[in-house]
């Protein structure tokens, strides 16, 4: 973790009245370099002490199978060492963490006996100048003692540094996963997401199956019996109500086969953008529904769909079970990553395990995107949804 060096006092102010390329200021930089890799070691020999004592607790734990918030306290202190070694943070499993954290009492082993010999260094250097201040080493001795410190110092320098080396190669080895495991945890996610985008086009289907035997088959069936008794009847003022009736539930009929159609796929995307779609379900909808869209280029149409389809089942959520007097949506997007979030005013307590808001769930998981649902009770409900522009 790299260090700063602030002076206060009289110091300050003479190291800010300087300028910026003054030799002071330049002199004051090298040496706070030089003291980072011994700052960084040093700390990481006092922090092998407190990992002892937490592997020891650990393994007691563990022996009594009383494990929990033993990963969470190691996640805690594999964080604190990443920060000290200037290193990007890593997620990864237990066991790999506390593996880290046995392996690096060795650096922490050979930092705690290279400061050591530093300060031992230092005492005797003090020793040998007092000695040639009072006379008891003359020129000669001093001068050899300086080139053997020096020589000293350099291998001590040198330590330091393999030690510090030792120290990231252990983390970047033992906690960054391999090409391997980055391979193997790939291959799941994508058999994960596969199985679950089979299982939601599966629940689509039987959705849409459903539709159309309940609604639109029963519509079309009471569209014929209408249109069989206006034909047999002898009464031209019947005949002429009949075939209005008929005629008005044919205009149903059509609309249902298009709501169904649409959830098949939005052809509006064919035509116009996620925008113009999203506008005419807005249109639609019982519930004010009020658009944000604030993309500069059109995104993939893969991407393009998702978003739709997550927009009209929230819409449709929201007019149904919630209660809500107002509907957001804002569409964003920074070129690599598109972000849409929906939140309404309604009672909220909506289950994230419901087959919809699955279905959903899962074709944005597809897409290597991200779904969250927020839905406290009597707070509304907020969806946020992150896919990748690529």
């Amino acid at each position: 973790m790299p260090l700063r060096v602030r002076p206060s006092g009289p110091v300050a102010r003479d190291v800010a009245a300087r300028p910026r390329g003054h030799p002071m200021g330049r002199v004051l930089r090298v040496l706070v370099r030089a003291g980072q890799p011994l700052a960084v070691v040093s700390l990481g020999a006092l922090s092998g002490v407190a990992e002892v004592v937490f592997l020891i607790i650990a393994g007691l734990a563990w022996a009594t199978r009383s494990q929990a918030g033993v990963l969470e306290r190691a996640q805690a202190i594999v964080a604190w060492e990443m920060r000290r070694l200037s290193l990007p943070p890593v997620g990864t499993d237990g066991p790999r963490m506390l593996s880290y954290l046995v392996a690096r009492l060795l650096p922490a082993l050979l930092g705690a006996v290279t400061a050591g010999l530093l300060g031992v260094g230092l005492v005797l250097a003090g020793i040998v100048i007092h000695a040639f201040l009072v006379g008891q080493m003359d020129v000669p001795e001093v001068a050899m003692q300086v080139v053997i410190g020096l020589a000293l110092l350099a291998v001590n320098i040198q330590a330091i540094a393999s030690v510090l080396r030792l120290d990231r190669w252990l983390a970047g080895n033992l906690l960054e996963p391999s090409d391997r495991d980055d391979l193997e945890q790939r291959i799941t996610e994508l058999t994960t997401t596969r199985a679950g985008v089979m299982a939601a086009v599966d629940a689509e289907r039987r959705r849409i199956e459903r539709d159309l035997h309940d609604g639109l088959q029963q519509s079309l069936v009471a569209l014929g019996m209408l249109l069989g008794r206006a034909r047999r009847s002898r009464d031209p003022d019947q005949a002429t109500r009949l075939l209005g009736q008929a005629h008005d539930d044919a205009q149903r009929a059509l609309d249902e086969l298009r709501e169904v159609a649409w959830r098949v796929y939005p052809s509006a995307l064919d035509h116009g953008t996620l925008e113009d779609a999203l506008s005419m379900v807005a249109h639609r909808s019982a519930v004010p529904v009020r658009i944000d869209y604030r993309l500069a280029d059109r995104p993939p149409p893969q991407a393009e769909t998702a978003l739709y389809f997550v927009a009209c089942e929230a819409i449709t959520n929201a007019a149904k079970h919630s209660g809500a007097t107002v509907i957001h949506i804002e569409i964003t997007g920074d070129g690599k990553e598109l972000a849409m979030n929906l939140r309404d005013d309604g009672q909220g307590g909506a289950d994230p395990t419901g087959s919809g808001l699955q279905g959903l769930a899962r074709r944005v998981a597809a897409l290597d995107g991200r779904f969250t649902l927020t839905s406290p009770a009597d707070a509304g409900t907020t969806i946020h949804v992150t896919l990748p522009c690529a």
